[in-house]
């Protein structure tokens, strides 16, 4: 049994790299904090598919939570390991600085950035035994290009694709590949709250892209055909920002 790990999983981009995972053989371990309902839903539609997982609440910026969730699940699993980790969760909290409260700061620096660094932190020994891994980070062209009123979520993705080339490189001898994939505008509950309708003229493509869309690449870089591809960051937004 091959396992993968999809932080934020109950929804959007996250759902549909469950769905993806599972369709290729992973049992899925879908991560979320509140939304018990729809992390059950995602779980469904994975059985739905033919596939097999289970549901694991914790706050990926909680150090604790992620501890102690990741070691019950080591022991009920004590022959397995985590071999893929998608390290998807996180939050907008949109302001321009001048007024931003320091807690929407902090929230989204610590799911993004915190998140990773627990969770990623909470596996990656198993992979290194192992000498096998795929980590995926989910960054944004907001890391790339920055976005007004976004200043949290620019620095937040930003720092995730400077620590995706980072760990790439520590521990490429491990076979353990650490890749970051950086959407643009993509119809989910994330979008929600800004005018689609002139953003679509933004982009050359002249839509948003899909959850199934970024799924996809995800599987490719999780699969053996993405073996030799590790501190990259691809950009999957119909042309917005190259």
């Amino acid at each position: 049994m091959k396992y993968a790990l999809i932080t934020g999983g109950s929804r959007g981009i996250g759902r549909a790299v469950c769905l993806q995972l599972a369709r290729m053989g992973y049992h899925v371990l879908i991560n979320y904090v509140h939304n018990t309902v729809e992390a059950k839903k995602t779980l469904d539609l994975v059985r739905e598919a033919g596939g097999e997982g289970e549901v694991l609440m914790f706050d990926v910026a909680d150090r604790q939570q992620v501890s102690k969730a990741l070691e019950v699940w080591e022991k009920e699993h004590p022959d397995q390991y985590i071999e893929v980790l998608v390290n998807n969760a996180g939050i907008r909290r949109d302001n321009i600085l001048a007024l931003m409260p320091e807690g929407d700061w902090s929230r989204v620096l610590d799911t993004t950035l915190g998140g990773f660094y627990n969770v990623t932190q909470a596996v990656l020994q198993g992979m290194l035994f192992h000498k096998n891994g795929r980590i995926v980070n989910m960054a944004s062209v907001t890391g790339l290009k920055g976005m007004p009123g976004q200043a949290n979520y620019a620095a937040a993705k930003g720092g995730l694709i400077a620590a995706t080339k980072s760990l790439a490189l520590e521990v490429a001898r491990k076979r353990v590949t650490v890749n970051a994939v950086a959407p643009g505008f993509i119809q989910t509950d994330m979008v929600e709250g800004l005018d689609e309708d002139s953003l679509r003229r933004t982009i050359p493509l002249g839509r948003f892209g899909t959850p199934d869309e970024v799924a996809a690449l995800v599987g490719f870089l999780v699969s053996p055909a993405a073996a030799y591809i590790t501190g990259e960051v691809i950009s999957i937004n119909g042309g917005l920002y190259t």
